[in-house]
């Protein structure tokens, strides 16, 4: 008998299976997926902005996600944490630098100037924006790296009737939403009166005692952009500010008088604000007017900001459009959910349908799929669950959901040409005639 060759091996009758490699792919950090009862909330919130939005005149705009990233370094400024650390950004494959949109403002700009909205017979040309932005910023509470924003911009108004109102749509929104609100208000004035306060400010921060409590972020703002060390969240920063020179002893006439009137009008309007000198906004192209909304009686509602905004008078004109004065807002959609889930605010289940239809057979079934179908016409709120055949599981299904009343369809009513009627609470039923059928409907339902 021959030798087997060596490198045969003899192989089991059984085979040895392989390692199950199938895992789960799980979502990317920071990021998150909507259920469904999570979009109750959205709606709620959407709705509600966009019922007020509207009602101020302002009409629904939309911009793409993908942007050239020069969009994002000129008008947000190359320096700021959203570009320099937190942009998703890529180089396609006909070599453009892209970046994924960070920020609402600068997109819904290159629209306005691109579309030449400026021509528009309407002026002011008031817009607004719902979507998604994407941050690779540190996920926590309320904040993730793809979140929902509401946008709300005006464009060629001047004046600070403009600035007082856009603050007034957003404080009438967390009203309607029962979200008690903070608004904190300041003024960065502008190009003309900013510069010597910078400077200012500046030589405070070059103290030495001061300079030494400052995060290792801040003391690089320090060189590039001072302003900004008055809006570090950071403990040791926010200690080193307490004796800073304030903006507002540095404005202009013009920029004076500006922010006064805003405060007239929303002391008009019965807007309780409070003026925060610290307040200045992390995107390079504000002025003029800032503002955010803060939870009340939240300790760390500075970091739990629900939205804000602000003017920014240049940026079109330094983004090659003409000169426009112009200002807006954003909401975040998700720190407004998380807290009407901290108020306990009940959702107003306007979907809840009133009316179950079951059906026993299949000539039933398609008699039960064709009457659903006219009762969806008809404005009923309607609900069904045909791939069941069981009457007693689809009855079940509509206890679970809260139906006053099930329509039952089977072999004889169908011969018949009747419906059962089944009051969900007592368990009583009757048979109707299936002409008569909507005129007990609307009878029941009232």
């Amino acid at each position: 008998m021959g030798r087997k060759p060596k490198n045969q091996t003899k192989r089991n009758s059984k085979e040895i299976p392989k390692k199950n490699d199938n895992k789960v792919i799980a979502r990317l950090r920071g990021m998150r997926d909507m259920l469904p009862e999570e979009h109750q909330y959205y709606r709620l919130v959407v709705n509600k902005s966009e019922e007020i939005i509207k009602y101020y005149g302002f009409s629904q705009t939309d911009i793409p996600a993908l942007e050239n990233l020069s969009l994002y370094e000129r008008s947000t400024g190359k320096q700021t944490d959203v570009v320099s650390k937190e942009m998703y950004t890529f180089i396609d494959k006909d070599g453009d630098r892209v970046g994924i949109r960070p920020e609402a403002t600068p997109g819904l700009v290159r629209s306005y100037i691109e579309h030449g909205m400026f021509n528009q017979p309407i002026q002011p040309v008031k817009l607004y924006w719902i979507g998604n932005l994407m941050r690779r910023e540190k996920p926590q509470s309320g904040r993730y790296r793809q979140f929902s924003q509401i946008d709300l911009e005006i464009f060629g108004e001047a004046g600070p009737v403009a600035d007082a109102q856009i603050i007034l749509i957003a404080n009438r929104i967390f009203k309607d939403l029962q979200i008690d609100v903070q608004v904190q208000i300041n003024s960065i004035g502008c190009k003309e009166c900013r510069p010597a306060y910078v400077d200012k400010l500046a030589e405070y921060y070059k103290q030495r005692q001061v300079r030494n409590k400052l995060c290792q972020d801040c003391k690089k703002r320090m060189l590039k952009n001072p302003l900004r060390l008055l809006d570090c969240k950071e403990e040791s920063c926010r200690e080193a500010r307490a004796e800073a020179p304030q903006i507002v002893d540095h404005l202009c006439e013009e920029c004076r008088d500006h922010f006064v009137k805003v405060l007239e009008y929303l002391d008009e309007l019965d807007v309780i604000y409070n003026l925060n000198p610290f307040l200045v906004r992390g995107l390079d192209y504000y002025n003029r007017t800032v503002f955010e909304f803060w939870p009340e009686e939240n300790e760390n509602a500075r970091q739990n900001a629900l939205g804000g905004g602000g003017r920014y008078d240049d940026l079109v004109e330094y983004m090659g459009g003409r000169p426009t004065p112009a200002l807006g807002w954003g909401l975040g959609v998700e720190r407004i959910i998380l807290k009407i889930k901290e108020n306990n605010i009940p959702l107003a289940d306007d979907g809840k349908p009133d009316i179950f239809l079951a059906q026993l057979g299949e000539a039933s079934k398609r008699k039960a799929m064709i009457f659903f179908e006219e009762l969806r016409k008809k404005k009923y709120k309607a609900a069904q669950n045909f791939v069941k055949d069981n009457l007693k599981s689809q009855l079940e299904l509509a206890d679970k959901l809260g139906v006053k009343l099930t329509l039952i369809i089977g072999q004889k009513e169908m011969m018949d040409e009747t419906v059962i009627i089944r009051d969900m609470e007592s368990g009583m039923q009757e048979v109707f005639d299936f002409k008569k059928v909507y005129e007990e409907l609307d009878k029941r339902l009232k």
